[in-house]
């Protein structure tokens, strides 16, 4: 079979990838976990005006994702009142964190600033668990070999882009 019979369209990839994790997240769900999560990873709260202020979005989205995140077992939520963590969240919280770390780390090491967070958001909802884990390997490796990575730097700063 040629490489051009395996193509599919960005959704078809989607679909395949989310099949295999079966993780039944929507990117919105994640970005709303990892933000709770990075807020209370000491074993805190957050209220849902302060999630709204982290993630510049309304109030009422942000009860209504919350409420979402609670009846799928994430988030421990009564109106009115703190968002916290269930264990089943607090793991997810923590892996969706790492995922978003390695991606920026890797970016960071590819010489992306300006668009650094964009970028990073934008990847990490449709990256492969088996590329992920290429990522990591290669900022781990980057990281044992400092030479290997000023190299890079400086073949980069002196190539004409």
């Amino acid at each position: 079979m040629d490489e051009i019979s395996k193509f599919h369209t960005v959704r078809g990839y989607q679909r395949m990838e989310k099949g295999s994790r079966e993780k039944g997240l929507t990117s919105a769900m994640e970005d709303y976990l990892e933000m709770i999560y990075r807020s209370c990873s000491g074993g805190g709260y957050i209220r849902v005006s302060a999630l709204s202020g982290l993630l510049n979005v309304a109030a009422p989205s942000v009860t209504k994702m919350v409420q979402n995140l609670s009846r799928a077992g994430l988030v421990d939520y009564r109106r009115y009142e703190f968002i916290s963590l269930t264990p089943k969240g607090r793991e997810m919280g923590e892996y969706l964190l790492r995922r978003h770390t390695i991606i920026e780390t890797f970016l960071k090491n590819l010489g992306v600033s300006e668009s650094l967070l964009a970028d990073t958001e934008l990847i990490e909802h449709d990256i492969s668990v088996t590329t992920l884990q290429r990522f990591d390997c290669f900022n781990r490796f980057l990281a044992s070999n400092p030479g290997v990575l000023r190299s890079y730097e400086d073949f980069a700063e002196n190539s004409n882009e």
